[in-house]
């Protein structure tokens, strides 16, 4: 019994022996999970109940917005803002003080060795107005390798399949305006007239043969008469092949080819999609045989499946801008060209300013043995170049691109410039229009170039537009306003000009109808491309370019604003930001040209 009493449960009105203890928790003290719980537990809440950290998403939520491994590169330290500068091939700087080094005893094109009409032709024809001519560190490196005729020593093949090439590779990558084209172009040309001497003298001797065999013929068989085989003409058959993306770098190229033929005797050509049929078969087929061909290879690719014979006789291949031409579009037709002339080949050479991993992962994998010759500037903007920015958010653009593009023209236009007498290349200036201030504005999409020219001739400038939808001879006459140094008036001109002043003075003057706005931005021209501009294109007349949208990648920045400080010749660019644009980009743009470094 006495068990059973203390085994019997307590009545419901007994007290709790917790009765003495505090009901609340004290202030300080987080409250527990179960004094939440209760459908109606959180009704009366006086705070807001926020977590410190946010709640993690799950991979298949980032996976769906497309966000995921975004946060990973964000907190590592190897992230930048220029994200596309993965794009780009790291030249480390041990390499480039190297480079330098070397390139300090050579200062002169006396120490090349080059032929004396090939040399004459830099002074009279390729820079003319220059007292003290010296070589650019490209050109330095580049033409005495170039010029070297016996073969290379090559890495023997690990592999049984790796294919071996017969000719020597060499890449030429210089930052942008530091005379690439001429680093390439003497030694090819000095090539073809020593091939040229050497064929002379085989055909003297071949044609002496030939008359001993036709005399003895004539002995024996006197009344005998065999047909002559008509002797193999050089028409269609180049001895070098100059590739190039565009067709505006077909003409840039071809022009300097002709200019150098005026003090070296060879014969050359330029044909591009863009010419007509018969400009195209005067060129290739001309009677007296063509040396050197400057072509696209898509066009170049199609003339090769109908007449093959236009590449039976190239010894040097130059593939200008080959970071263009080694990509996706291009690479199929490229690399069937290369393979059809590799029996005669001798040099392969691949020039660019910048060398994307696309590029560099080809050429090791194509051509482990390639020689690589590139300054210590490469990847790097110059510093005489000045990089501005204008916020188009603030006041009074608001967020008006098209208003902050022509208030910047106009700012440009009418400020006074700076004389350049002082820079290293000053005779030059007798060539240029100092009155005529040259602007390029570059846009990412084709269709806007169109819509900015007209708005920028709406509010009084002279602006014309560039693109791929233009007319052929339209894309000529407008470059050649913003590429063509324009040389000192002859006498004749000037008493032609004179005489047009007068003439118009007696005109009666009448009041035109207005249909252009009031005030007009004089002595100033502008340009509004897109990239069919910004490669290898020589603008040495410009020296400001406007950066309407900021560019997509660092391949993109080094060529748009490569376009200035050509030459030694000071610039300024201008990009306009607003606020849906990578700002980041553009600090670290500024960072990389006050340091003088290069962008990777």
């Amino acid at each position: 019994m006495a068990s059973v009493r203390v085994r019997r449960k307590a009545a419901r009105m007994a007290l709790s022996p917790n009765v003495s203890r505090q009901s609340m928790p004290p202030p300080d003290k987080p409250r527990s999970s179960r004094s939440r719980a209760g459908p109606f537990a959180s009704m009366n809440q006086t705070e807001a109940r926020i977590r410190d950290t946010p709640r993690a998403r799950s991979q298949a939520a980032l996976k769906r917005s497309g966000e995921e491994g975004k946060a990973e590169k964000k907190d590592s330290p190897l992230y930048k803002a220029l994200k596309m500068q993965t794009m780009l091939s790291p030249i480390n700087y041990g390499k480039r003080a190297a480079v330098k080094a070397k390139l300090a005893s050579l200062d002169s094109f006396d120490h090349f060795p080059l032929l004396p009409a090939v040399r004459q032709s830099i002074f009279l024809q390729a820079l003319p107005g220059l007292s003290d001519i010296q070589p650019t560190p490209i050109q330095r490196l580049a033409i005495p390798e170039l010029l070297k005729e016996e073969p290379r020593k090559r890495r023997h093949a690990k592999k049984t399949d790796e294919e071996e090439y017969p000719y020597d590779q060499y890449l030429l990558a210089a930052e942008t305006g530091s005379g690439k084209t001429l680093a390439y172009l003497l030694p090819v040309i000095d090539a073809v007239k020593r091939a040229e001497a050497r064929e002379k003298e085989e055909d003297k001797a071949i044609e002496e043969q030939k008359a001993r065999e036709r005399e003895e013929r004539m002995k024996n068989k006197s009344f005998d008469l065999e047909p002559e085989e008509p002797p193999m003409t050089n028409a269609a058959r180049p001895r070098a092949i100059i590739l190039v993306p565009t067709s505006e770098l077909v003409s840039q190229v071809g022009a300097k080819l002709k200019e150098l033929a005026h003090a070296v005797k060879y014969r050359s050509g330029a044909i591009a999609a863009t010419f007509t049929p018969r400009r195209i078969s005067n060129a290739i087929l001309h009677p007296n045989g063509i040396d050197i061909l400057v072509s696209t290879p898509h066009l170049l690719g199609s003339i090769a499946k109908t007449n093959p014979n236009i590449l039976s006789r190239v010894t040097h291949l130059v593939l200008d801008e080959a970071d263009s031409l080694m990509d996706k579009s291009f690479i199929p037709t490229t690399t069937e060209i290369i393979s059809k002339v590799t029996p005669s080949l001798k040099k392969l050479i691949l020039c660019s300013a910048t060398i994307p991993r696309s590029l560099d992962n080809q050429l090791r994998k194509r051509y482990p043995d390639i020689k690589r010759l590139t300054t210590p500037n490469l990847h790097a903007i110059p510093r005489r170049v000045q990089l501005g920015v204008v916020d188009i958010d603030k006041e009074p653009y608001r967020g008006n691109r098209d208003l902050a593009c022509a208030d910047v023209i106009w700012s440009i236009g009418k400020a006074g410039e700076r004389s350049d007498q002082t820079e290293t290349w000053g005779p030059l200036n007798a060539y240029m229009d100092p009155k005529i201030k040259k602007i390029i504005v570059f846009v990412n999409e084709r269709k806007e170039a169109d819509d900015v020219a007209n708005f920028l001739r709406t509010k009084g400038i002279d602006a014309v537009s560039l693109s791929r939808d233009t007319d052929s001879r339209k894309q000529e006459e407008t470059l050649a306003e913003f590429t063509e140094v324009k040389l000192p008036p002859t006498a004749e001109e000037i008493m032609l000009q004179k005489k047009n002043a007068r003439a118009s003075k007696s005109i009666p003057f009448e009041l035109p109808e207005r249909k252009e706005p009031i005030r007009k931005l004089a002595d100033t021209k502008v340009l509004v491309t897109t990239d069919i501009a910004s490669r290898g294109i020589d603008t040495l007349a410009v020296k400001t370019v406007v950066l309407y949208h900021v560019p997509h990648t660092t391949i993109d920045f080094i060529h748009r604003l490569g376009r200035l400080g050509r030459m030694g010749k000071r610039g300024r660019g201008v990009v306009l930001v607003g606020k849906k644009d990578r700002k980041d980009v553009v600090r670290e743009v500024r960072e990389g040209m006050y340091r003088g470094q290069a962008l990777i």
